[in-house]
C-alpha cells in the first residue's frame, strides 16, 4: 500500500519506522470539509497536524520510551473535493472497511466531524461490543442539521443509532437533547463534573471491551486549542485529559481513533503542535499500557 515518505509523514519518520507491511500504528488523514457552519478551514487539518508532527520528539517523558519504535505508517492525505458530501463518506467507510481489517491501530485525522459517521460504520462491522468514546464540547446530536443528516452537528445522532456511546465534555447542544438516546449512551457536561475525582472511571464503566474513541480538538479549553471552527469556553486541559485517555487504554481495547475538527491559523502552530502531539501519545497509550 502506497505511504507517505519521510519529508511528509507523521513524525518525519524514516523508512525503517516508517513501512507499511511492518508498521503496527498507521495514521489516515482525512482533508475533510463539506457542512461545518461557523468558521471554515478544517480541510487543512490534516496537512498541518503531519507538518507539526515533525517537530515532536520521538522520545515520550511519560512512557519513558520511543512509541513510533512500533512502527507507524501514513496515508497520503484523503480528499474528494469533487465529489458529493454523500459520496466522499461513502468512499472513506470503503477505505476504512479496508484498513480495519488489517491488525493496525489507524489513527484517523480530520478533516470535520462528519468523517467519524463512515469511520464508525465500518468499525461497528469490523469489531464485536463496539462503543464510541466521544470527547467534545458539542454534543452533536441533531437530528438533521441545515438539511442534512450527515452533518458535522449530526455526528452522535447517527452514532446512536449503531451502537452505545459515552459523551465527555459537553458544554453546547439541544434542548432535551438526552430524550432520545439508547438507553446504554450516557452524556458527561463539562460543568458537571470538572472540579470532582469520579468522573473518569464513570464514563470508563459506560464503555464496552471494544471502543472507537472520537476527539472533537474543541473538547480541550480554547487557551490551550484555540484552532477550531466552533471553540467552547469551559474546556479540558493537557494533563486531565491524558490522565482520562491512559485510563481508557489501560482499561479498554481501543481499536481505533480519530483526531477531528482542527482548524489551522495562519501563523499559530502551537494548536497543529498539540493535535500532533495528541495522536503521539494515543499511539504511546495503545502500545505501552502503563500499570493502573
Amino acid at each position: 500500500m502506497h505511504t507517505l515518505k519521510q519529508d511528509k509523514n507523521f513524525l518525519g519518520l524514516p523508512e525503517d519506522l516508517s513501512d507499511f507491511d511492518k508498521a503496527r500504528g498507521l495514521v489516515w488523514p482525512i482533508a475533510h470539509e463539506a457542512t461545518t457552519s461557523y468558521a471554515k478551514g478544517t480541510a487543512n487539518g490534516p496537512a498541518a497536524i503531519l507538518e507539526a508532527s515533525h517537530q515532536v520528539e520521538f522520545w515520550d517523558d511519560e512512557l519513558d520510551l520511543e512509541p513510533c519504535q512500533t512502527g507507524i505508517a501514513t496515508l497520503p492525505i484523503f480528499s474528494m473535493d469533487d465529489r458529493s458530501h454523500q459520496e466522499a463518506l461513502d468512499a472513506m467507510q470503503k477505505k476504512a472497511n479496508e484498513l480495519f481489517a488489517g491488525d493496525k491501530f489507524v489513527l484517523s485525522l480530520g478533516g470535520e466531524h462528519s468523517v467519524t459517521i463512515p469511520l464508525v460504520k465500518a468499525a461497528v462491522e469490523r469489531f464485536d461490543n463496539l462503543s464510541v468514546l466521544q470527547l467534545d464540547a458539542h454534543s452533536d446530536l441533531r437530528d438533521s442539521y441545515e438539511g442534512s443528516p450527515l452533518n458535522h452537528a449530526c455526528v452522535m445522532a447517527r452514532v446512536n443509532e449503531m451502537c452505545p456511546f459515552v459523551s465527555v465534555g459537553l458544554r453546547s447542544g439541544i434542548r432535551r437533547e438526552g430524550e432520545n438516546i439508547r438507553s446504554d449512551a450516557q452524556l458527561f457536561y463539562a460543568g458537571k463534573i470538572q472540579g470532582t475525582h469520579d468522573w473518569m472511571q464513570k464514563a470508563i464503566d459506560g464503555l464496552t471491551e471494544n471502543v472507537y474513541i472520537t476527539f472533537d480538538l474543541d473538547f480541550l479549553d480554547p487557551s490551550i486549542m484555540p484552532s477550531v471552527g466552533t471553540p467552547e469556553p469551559g474546556g479540558f486541559y493537557w494533563y486531565e485529559t491524558l490522565q482520562f485517555l491512559r485510563m481508557v487504554f489501560q482499561q479498554r481495547t481501543v481499536v481505533a481513533a480519530d483526531i477531528v475538527e482542527l482548524m489551522p491559523i495562519p501563523g499559530l502552530q502551537t494548536s497543529d503542535f498539540l493535535a500532533a502531539k495528541l495522536g503521539y501519545k494515543m499511539f504511546g497509550y495503545k502500545f505501552f499500557h502503563l500499570s493502573a
